[in-house]
Order: structure tokens, then C-alpha cells, then sequence
């Protein structure tokens, strides 16, 4: 039997030596950084489309898109306090109560919403739920992740 040389199955490409991306310490890794931007695209684009689609008056449709702004908001200023008190930057008690409580409230109003909807199907508020809580998440995530890379970036 004759032998083949391992190298015959290389292809062109793969002689070539890879270049190696250098991340600064404390930068979130690119694969990290899509797949938080990815977990935001999948539940805002569900949640709205869901909404769009929606048997439902509008004022009612304005509602849960006006929760979900709130909340997406209230959650990055959520992180920001949190984050910034965690790294000694002055935050006022103020500000991080407010910050809690206005994420606390987005997901009341969304709980109670979805709870007291006759519309809607129980599987549609379970999928109205779990795409709002998942862009809330992924809010949170992108918010840290730029805030991760821009220190990352400082300290050089």
C-alpha cells in the first residue's frame, strides 16, 4: 500500500500562516460581542414582528412596543449604574434607585400586561415574555461589551 504524504492534503490556503488577532486584556472576544448583538437582532425583530402580526388594536400594540423601549433603556442604565458604583464612579443614590426601580416597573408593566391580555393566546405571551426578556439581556451585554472594549482601549 503506498504511503501519502500528509501534506498532499493541505490545500493552498492552509500553508499560509494565520494571523493571529491581538485583543487587549479585559476586551470581550469578537464571538462574544456577534453573538450579543445577534441576541438582541432575534428578540427585537421577534417581539416586533410578533407585534405587527398581532390581532390587537393599536393603542394596545403601542403599549408593548412603548414596554419594551422602557425596559431596553431602563436596562443599559441599569448596567451603567451598576457598573459605574462597582468602579468606585460616583453614582447618586438617586440615580441607582431610579435605575432599579425603572427596570422593576418595565417588567411589571409587561407581566401585568401580558397577564390581563384576553387577546392573547397563552403561547403568544409566553413568546412575548421570553423576546422581551431576551433583548433586555442583550441590551445589558452590548452595553458591557462597549464598555469593556473602550477601557480596554484606554488603558494603551
Amino acid at each position: 500500500m503506498a504511503e501519502v504524504k500528509e501534506s498532499s492534503f493541505m490545500q493552498e490556503d492552509d500553508k499560509k500562516p494565520r494571523v493571529k488577532v491581538e485583543r487587549k486584556p479585559g476586551e470581550p472576544t469578537p464571538a462574544f460581542k456577534g453573538a450579543s448583538w445577534a441576541a438582541l437582532a432575534i428578540g427585537l425583530t421577534a417581539y416586533l414582528i410578533g407585534l405587527f402580526n398581532a390581532a390587537m388594536e393599536l393603542n394596545e400594540k403601542g403599549y408593548y412596543f412603548a414596554v419594551l423601549v422602557f425596559g431596553l433603556y431602563a436596562a443599559v442604565s441599569l448596567q451603567k449604574a451598576v457598573r459605574d458604583k462597582e468602579e468606585d464612579i460616583p453614582v447618586s443614590g438617586i440615580y441607582y434607585g431610579l435605575s432599579w426601580l425603572a427596570v422593576i416597573i418595565a417588567i411589571l408593566l409587561m407581566a401585568i400586561g401580558l397577564y390581563n391580555a384576553g387577546s392573547i393566546i397563552l403561547s403568544e405571551k409566553g413568546f412575548y415574555g421570553m423576546a422581551f426578556v431576551l433583548s433586555l439581556f442583550a441590551a445589558i451585554t452590548i452595553q458591557k461589551n462597549i464598555r469593556d472594549t473602550q477601557q480596554a482601549k484606554d488603558r494603551d
